[in-house]
């Protein structure tokens, strides 16, 4: 946490984080026209950001987008705003305020697993690997543009516009989230009035890009296309963190989190 503490030291990153929080997914141009700061130093601020693990970045064509990551953020307020007295907590003013602004519309998160590309693939597409930590499986033979079935609690959910939006082995997958349905909701416990909720946002879609870092591998989900004040993303946003930690405990141990 040491590097995460000293990014968040700097009052000018401090405002990129509450820019991206305000707004996930932005290129350079874009925070650069609403912060009082030149090209450059928001380059190196963003530089520190990322190095600290507190925003990711992603490709789309040649533009490179910023995420907020939320796991670093998540670590703090779990290690020094929950396990304490947030009236103790005043030190964290700065962080405190980023975490109770207006939330985000994407979600972003970023781990590393020791395992391969090959490996992580498979633990992403291979029912036998996603039911063992999602308790998902998936009905489909990943290629772009194939319709997904998603199998859950034993609800099966299907939909014209649930497909596969990019699918490169081992490098990146892509597809639109699932569509929410009685049966769906019945089976894990939804209620009438979550369930209508749900009904009335718009789809969304999930993208993980998978990179060679060392003898490990980094993995960054991005979910996004949530509508403001989306009741989805703040289930999936409870959801991802603990996912992904049993994603990668399965791979680096060969058992998924209770």
């Amino acid at each position: 946490m040491d590097e995460a503490f000293k990014a968040l030291a700097d009052p000018s990153r401090r405002q990129l984080l509450d820019v991206l929080n305000e707004r996930n997914g932005q290129t350079l141009r874009e925070l650069c026209a609403g912060l009082d700061m030149a090209r450059q130093s928001v380059s190196k601020h963003l530089a520190v950001l990322e190095a600290a693990g507190l925003i990711t970045t992603t490709w789309r064509g040649r533009e490179k987008l910023h995420h907020l990551d939320a796991g670093p953020i998540n670590a703090i307020a779990e290690r020094w705003m929950t396990r304490y007295d947030r009236r103790r907590a005043g030190a964290l003013a700065d962080l405190k305020r980023a975490l109770e602004s207006a939330p985000m519309n994407d979600f972003a998160y970023t781990t590393y697993i020791n395992t391969t590309p090959e490996k992580l693939w498979q633990a992403l597409t291979d029912p036998a690997f996603t039911s063992q930590y999602w308790g998902v499986s998936f009905e489909t033979d990943w290629k772009k543009g194939s319709p997904m079935t998603w199998a859950e609690s034993g609800a099966k959910t299907a939909d014209p516009e649930q497909v596969v939006l990019e699918s490169k082995p081992f490098r990146r997958l892509s597809y639109t989230w699932h569509t929410f349905t009685a049966d769906w909701a019945k089976a894990n416990g939804i209620d009438e009035e979550t369930l209508s909720k749900l009904q009335d946002e718009s789809r969304t879609k999930v993208t993980f890009t998978i990179e060679p870092h060392g003898e490990m591998v980094k993995l960054t989900v991005l979910h996004d296309g949530f509508d403001a004040g989306s009741t989805a993303r703040e289930m999936c946003s409870q959801g991802w963190p603990a996912l992904l930690s049993s994603l990668k405990t399965l791979l680096e141990t060969g058992t998924p989190l209770p």
